[in-house]
């Protein structure tokens, strides 16, 4: 099936082509387009993001270089720097976007059966958002401090599958806990976030949602004690209470009781307190679905480290949000790669493995194998080894 196709190629087949035609369509990508059509764009995108090209003319020169693969590749149009340039300032990012979300519901369906060590049937979401700092002279309407620039990567990442679920992408300054408004909560799911999206009114309306919280608790938070249940402190729980907000606004953006969870995190030595409206779970689980809020903290430092969004081929809102977007969707292409052909190693290993075999006209299935195989065989060799 895949003879004679580059490793390039074999990736781009996963894509659902109907699916990025309708968003092409939704926003008249296409329009007036001659030749450079907004799938050339992507595939321009997805390409420098898998080789983590440092600049639009790097990505040209380097296509470029490959001229006569470049058909087969799944490229129809005349790529230049300029047409390129163009692409990512004018055409709507939400194509991609939109292009994401599909890809991120194929992702879903085929990790929904992930096990991280949670027996919960509840869906698990972390909420969290990452800071790419930019300059400011550059991007002067990515504001975040006086004399800095950025912009935030807002995530809600299902735990479970280690797939994010809603991405939005604003200017550094925007606070945290103003994405609470955006964020699709579903009833009978699980939502753990940190400190600074601790806002009553917003937690209220997750209550009133039939879905529930598990968020840490503020240093200057204040409660009435109403119970107090019995523990197991050998697990690390100091204490599961019944608790009510005190204060008047608190109280009125909160009337109903919370639960307040006490831990010590021996690992750390360190004490954490959570609150809850889930009564029901046992305050252990409480502590470990905070816990699982890392998650989102290593799926942020996944894609820094890996893929091309610390630095920017464009400078308007726009093109970065189409780079963060084909970013994100790399990201998933992978994903969805690893689990539909049951390739061996981690998602890092095997982007490694593609990124400097992408010319190749070998499996992919096969590629992998072989390079996986022959590290383990190098490393059973009778060498002295210092990082075994």
């Amino acid at each position: 099936m895949n003879s004679g196709k580059t490793v390039f190629a074999q990736l781009i087949q996963h894509l659902p082509r109907y699916e990025l035609n309708q968003s092409v369509l939704r926003y008249h990508g296409n329009h007036k387009v001659r030749s450079f059509s907004c799938m050339d764009q992507f595939l321009c995108m997805a390409f420098a993001q898998l080789t983590y090209r440092e600049s639009l003319r790097d990505i040209v020169t380097c296509l470029n270089s490959h001229r006569p693969k470049l058909y087969h590749m799944g490229f129809r149009g005349k790529i230049a720097k300029s047409t390129l340039a163009d692409a990512n300032e004018l055409r709507d990012f939400r194509i991609y976007q939109d292009f994401g979300y599909v890809l991120i519901d194929i992702a879903s369906k085929l990790y929904r059966n992930e096990d991280i060590g949670l027996d919960l049937k509840l869906a698990i979401y972390a909420l969290d958002s990452t800071v790419i700092d930019l300059c400011l002279s550059t991007f002067p309407w990515a504001t975040f401090r006086k004399k800095k620039a950025a912009v935030k990567i807002h995530t809600l990442l299902n735990v479970q599958r280690s797939i994010p679920t809603f991405i939005f992408v604003t200017p550094g300054s925007v606070h945290d806990v103003n994405m609470m408004d955006a964020v699709p909560f579903e009833a009978d799911s699980v939502y753990t976030m940190d400190r600074a999206y601790l806002d009553f009114e917003r937690l209220y309306h997750i209550n009133q949602l039939s879905a529930f919280f598990v968020i840490r608790s503020k240093y200057n938070t204040r409660v009435r004690r109403i119970h107090s249940a019995s523990v197991d402190k050998a697990i690390g729980v100091q204490a599961d209470q019944t608790v009510l907000l005190v204060g008047y606004k608190s109280r009125m953006a909160y009337p109903d009781p919370l639960r307040r969870v006490r831990y010590h995190d021996a690992a750390r030595d360190k004490r954490l307190v959570f609150l809850t409206n889930n009564f029901l779970l046992p305050a252990k689980t409480v502590a470990d679905i905070y816990r699982s809020r890392w998650q989102v903290e290593l799926f942020f430092k996944w894609i820094k480290q890996h893929l091309r969004i610390k630095s920017f081929f464009g400078t308007s809102p726009n093109a970065v949000k189409t780079q963060i977007w084909v970013a994100v969707s790399v990201y998933l292409l992978v994903a969805i790669v690893k689990k539909r052909l049951n390739l061996p190693g981690s998602l890092h290993t095997i982007l490694q493995i593609l990124e400097v075999n992408l010319f190749e006209k070998k499996p992919i299935s096969q590629l992998v194998e072989e390079t996986i195989n022959h590290e383990k065989e190098s490393c059973n060799d009778n060498q002295l080894n210092l990082f075994t």
